[in-house]
């Protein structure tokens, strides 16, 4: 369908499948048992119903060339959507010019449900678009962090936006509809299958600057997904899981194969992969303890003591190379801190100071 409407454009297209003749320049071989379906399909059509609706959700269609049209889905060639169905506040290509998707496993994990809405609650933090596919687990789980966040997010359907599939995630959809973006390529009151499920991975990473993965399974529509972003030119990355779930088989193969995918755990790396030159993730912090705040001289009385049993104060100056008026200066600010106790053989490490 895309290559009849780049030739002949949509009027030439629709009118080659009422005629069943190709057009000029259009391989007759291939196309002419596609016009035929087409035009059974075409029968069932009611533009006047479609457009009802439309009226009624406040649903509205784009096309190649509208002003909301991302120019992204360009990249899909011969395989770009011929119009989008949209239902939502959110300007779709405004939307898409800062936008991740996270998409994943429908059986998650409890780590990778909360992988995922944390890191989509971060991005959305930084007016970052999170684009998913509105399924259950990992899509809704991302979903719903950006909601949280009040930030954007794009679902993209495999069926028309008027359709709540799957029928759990109605609540979720209707606040979408309100606050965000529902995308389908397919007229109000189309039912999904399975083919339309894979159709629309392609738009997910065709409409996003990357792909993370969360969690997927061996054979799983995420891989999918990432496998057009790799296609597209875009960032794949992936999420690393215990080495034993299944819901992780499918990251951990994309962070081996060749090329490998950008192995992700936080959102400042998601950012850092897909953001302006320059944004770079900043290096995870250790953790401070109560030690690190002391000073110099009373932490190197405290690091004298033995880390099991007792010792005097002599034997601790020596260690700490300090003399002993300040050894024991020290020693009282550390059993005031907490740090260090009495002993019946000296000085010694309190239960906290071992920790």
């Amino acid at each position: 369908m895309g290559r009849l409407i780049a030739v002949a454009g949509p009027t030439g297209a629709l009118e080659a499948i009422r005629t069943g003749e190709p057009p000029p320049g259009v391989d007759a071989h291939r196309t002419a048992p596609r016009l035929d379906r087409w035009r059974i399909r075409l029968s069932a059509a009611d533009p006047d119903a479609d457009q009802a609706i439309r009226e009624h959700l406040n649903i509205r269609l784009v096309c190649p060339g509208d002003p909301e049209w991302p120019t992204t889905l360009d990249d899909l060639g011969d395989e770009r959507p011929y119009a989008l169905w949209l239902r939502g506040p959110e300007d779709l290509r405004y939307a898409c010019l800062r936008s991740v998707a996270i998409v994943g496993s429908r059986a998650a994990s409890p780590y990778g449900l909360r992988v995922a809405a944390d890191m989509a609650c971060e991005l959305a933090e930084q007016r970052w678009t999170v684009i998913s596919g509105g399924a259950l687990g990992i899509d809704a789980a991302a979903h719903r962090g950006a909601l949280a966040a009040d930030g954007p997010t794009v679902a993209v359907f495999a069926n028309g936006v008027d359709v709540p599939y799957p029928a759990s995630n109605d609540g979720l959809f209707a606040e979408m509809a309100r606050r965000a973006l529902l995308v389908g390529e397919t007229p109000p009151g189309t039912e999904p299958n399975r083919l339309r499920f894979l159709v629309r991975n392609r738009v997910i990473a065709a409409l996003s600057r990357g792909t993370v993965v969360v969690e997927a399974a061996r054979r799983s529509g995420a891989l999918g997904t990432a496998a057009w972003a790799r296609k597209l030119g875009r960032v794949v990355m992936a999420v690393p899981g215990p080495v034993h779930s299944h819901s992780s088989v499918g990251c951990h193969k994309l962070l081996r194969e060749e090329p490998p995918a950008t192995l992700i755990t936080r959102s400042e790396e998601v950012i850092e992969a897909v953001g302006p030159i320059g944004a770079l993730a900043p290096e995870p912090g250790a953790p401070v303890l109560p030690r690190d705040n002391l000073d110099p001289t009373i932490r190197a009385v405290l690091e004298a003591l033995p880390s099991r049993g007792g010792t005097g104060p002599a034997q601790i100056a020596v260690k700490a190379g300090l003399d002993l008026g300040t050894v024991n200066g020290k020693l009282g600010l550390l059993a005031a801190a907490g740090f260090v106790e009495r002993a019946p053989t000296g000085w010694r490490l309190t239960k906290q100071a071992r920790k």
